[in-house]
């Protein structure tokens, strides 16, 4: 069986630099922003090694130009992009497509997702450790998805839990607490 081959591409956004690997099945890997090109380039190189920079596809220059978007603060949809998922397990597989379906400005929780996959609630810890070895953050939106009670949860990215904060942010997700509740009148 031949090799994969992937490509890469480090590119500046209003967050930051961000990193995208792709074979000729689709995106392979997306580094969420860092500070610095050589950052992130070095988060992208650890997990795929053999990469190589390369041109991008339009495929891949359409979803770059999309995370520029997103970073700006405009709805973005990654739904469409073409993901090579291949070598993930196939319940991983599952909850990714499950948590694909988390649009912009909304969340859930991984207990949600559990029993959206008919698994139950106990499966709760696996969609956490899905969404902590996602391999595409952002394109397939773990950011959107919270410990039980809506409370942030983890975040493997650069920043952990206050970068998942920034980016619901970014959508328009209130995290803090609730206002005040008015005080009745007596009426």
């Amino acid at each position: 069986m031949a090799e994969t081959t992937h490509h890469y591409l480090i590119f500046e956004t209003a967050g930051g630099f961000c990193g995208i690997a792709w074979s000729d099945a689709g995106i392979t890997r997306f580094q969420l922003p860092t500070k610095s090109a050589e950052a992130t380039e070095r988060l992208l190189l650890r997990r795929l090694p053999d990469a190589e920079a390369g041109a991008p596809t339009p495929a891949v220059l359409e979803t770059v130009a999309a995370v520029k978007r997103y970073f700006q603060g405009e709805e973005t949809d990654f739904s469409g992009v073409d993901l090579d998922l291949a070598g993930q397990d196939a319940f991983f597989r599952d909850i990714y497509a499950a948590a694909r379906r988390v649009g912009w400005g909304r969340t859930t929780t991984y207990g949600a997702l559990a029993k959206e996959l008919g698994v139950g609630p106990e499966a709760a810890r696996d969609v956490g450790q899905a969404m902590a070895k996602n391999p595409v953050a952002l394109i397939i939106p773990c950011h959107r998805v919270l410990a039980a009670g809506g409370k942030i949860g983890g975040f493997s990215a650069p920043g952990g839990s206050s970068s998942k904060a920034r980016m619901l942010e970014l959508e328009g997700v209130n995290l803090g607490p609730p206002p005040p509740a008015q005080q009745s009148l007596g009426f």
